[in-house]
């Protein structure tokens, strides 16, 4: 691996300001951003790490929604236990775990820039984006990396419910990934669940996004993005300093256009599904979309979805 700054070898640790995640919601088009942004000049992907769902566990778990008696209210263990004093994340004892979890972190994250950098001529200071699908411990995550940056990925939940449940259909890739095939009877109570995890999400991403750095953070909604490819890229490239032409951001745009994903990888049960936003009218039946609008109509009108669109953030 080629030496950073100063002869040592590059580390996240040491420059947590190369760091940029990508958080938001699985299916909002993220793995279409990341695919662009790895194309910057010494880009490391790392493309779903899921320590969202291994450190913000749900609760309560899904079932909970065919079965409760009521409408469960959804929160992780971690809010729940968090003042239990034998609780492993206990806030008492957070001096102690903390700075453990961030070096473990670290080294998962170098062991990956180092393994990318042996294929070829690496970057002496990489720039490694991750993007996060378990985006609800935003906040966890920006705590142990403060000077790193944040690109808030935003997309009507309504086309991310609708996304996920294609997911669960027969022969869906999702399945060989945990995923199950849904039956008729539970769909409607699948369609709550997913949407209580959209708005939960949206949530936790916006109240870590307050409170960084300006200078460290972006939103960027995937309709705009879908508009306006290169536009939307210049604009987070250049909030967040990273180095990009407007003629490479052009190219890549081009190289990633919908219409140029391979046929195997783009369409119905593929992870690459579909890029035109509204499909949830037509692939959700009318007691699916009440449900839906039932548990995130709030969260749609804050973000713009339902009524005048919001205001973007910088």
């Amino acid at each position: 691996m080629r030496d950073g700054v100063e002869g040592e070898r590059f580390s996240v640790g040491a420059r947590e300001d190369r760091l940029v995640w990508i958080l938001g919601s699985s299916r909002s088009g993220n793995t279409w951003l990341l695919r662009m942004l790895a194309e910057l000049p010494g880009a490391v992907p790392i493309d779903d790490p899921h320590l969202g769902h291994h450190l913000g566990v749900w609760r309560p778990i899904p079932l909970a929604w065919a079965a409760a008696a009521g409408e469960p209210t959804l929160t992780t263990l971690d809010e729940v236990k968090r003042e239990s004093e034998s609780y492993f994340f206990s806030e008492r004892y957070r001096d102690a775990w903390e700075p453990a979890l961030r070096e473990l972190v670290v080294a998962r994250f170098d062991a990956q820039v180092a393994a990318k950098a042996a294929e070829g001529p690496g970057d002496a200071e990489p720039l490694v984006i991750v993007k996060e699908p378990g985006s609800h411990v935003a906040g966890l995550l920006l705590e142990l990396f403060p000077r790193s940056r944040l690109i808030f990925l935003i997309r009507d939940g309504r086309d991310v419910v609708d996304s996920w449940m294609d997911a669960h259909r027969p022969g869906s890739w999702a399945l060989d990934e945990g995923a199950f095939t849904v039956a008729p009877e539970g769909r409607e109570a699948l369609v709550r669940w997913l949407s209580a995890v959209w708005a939960y999400r949206m949530e936790a991403v916006e109240r870590a996004y307050r409170v960084h750095p300006p200078s460290r953070r972006a939103s960027v909604r995937y309709e705009d993005l879908l508009a306006d490819p290169v536009g939307e890229l210049e604009r987070i490239c250049a909030h967040l300093k990273l180095a990009a032409s407007g003629s490479q951001l052009e190219r890549i745009a081009r190289a990633h256009e919908y219409e140029r994903v391979p046929a195997g990888e783009r369409g119905a049960l593929k992870e690459i599904r579909a890029a035109a936003p509204g499909g949830w009218r037509r692939n959700l039946g009318p007691s699916e979309q009440r449900a839906m609008h039932e548990v995130m109509g709030r969260k749609l009108a804050e973000l713009g979805y339902l009524g005048a669109p919001a205001s973007r953030a910088a």
